[in-house]
């Protein structure tokens, strides 16, 4: 699918995780129906179908494409690892947590959570392979997976300290990258 008819699915697809996102926010995440969603987007529960697969998936509209754009810019970066993983991830780091509002809601809902963790783990196997398949790399694949790891632990960290207290999203994954920097080598 290409052209108008693409980018039109795109926005009704953009335009049903905004209302979900709303509802779900003012009513929670369980107590919204895909009936309820249809209905405030002006869709049939059918229609609802054509565009998303199940409910959750419109709370992660779009994260499987930014995990295959950022695994396609780490396999072209340059330089040693830990910085191509801190360079590439912390640009990309507002789409990979989205929003405040998505984040907290992710964190009122365990179906959430658990479906963050399988987005997670699909990530970072993405980019584990996307270091090994580096040029010129030599890591071997268990290296790239625990860079990965503290590459993920220090994004998790840090969106937990932004969710408890607020502040510079950005410098705390910055500060998360150079304490454990020095301390994997």
């Amino acid at each position: 699918m290409t052209g108008l008819r693409a980018r039109t699915r795109g926005a009704v697809r953009a335009q049903l995780a905004e209302v979900a996102i709303g509802l779900f926010l003012e009513r929670g995440y369980d107590a919204t129906t895909v009936d309820d969603i249809a209905v405030a987007a002006g869709l049939s529960k059918r229609s609802f179908f054509r565009y998303f697969a199940t409910k959750d998936d419109v709370v992660f509209h779009g994260a499987d494409a930014v995990a295959e754009r950022i695994a396609r810019e780490l396999e072209v970066a340059e330089g040693d690892d830990w910085e191509c993983l801190r360079q590439v991830l912390t640009s990309w780091q507002d789409e990979i947590y989205a929003s405040g509002r998505v984040l907290e809601l992710v964190e009122s809902s365990s179906a959430l959570r658990a479906r963050m963790v399988e987005k997670r783990d699909e990530l970072r196997r993405l980019v584990s392979a996307a270091l090994v398949a580096r040029p010129g790399s030599t890591l071997e694949p268990y290296s790239a997976e625990l860079l990965t790891a503290a590459a993920g632990a220090v994004l998790d960290a840090a969106a937990q300290e932004w969710l408890r207290n607020g502040g510079d999203r950005a410098a705390l994954i910055k500060r998360g990258f150079e304490e454990l920097g020095p301390r994997r080598r």
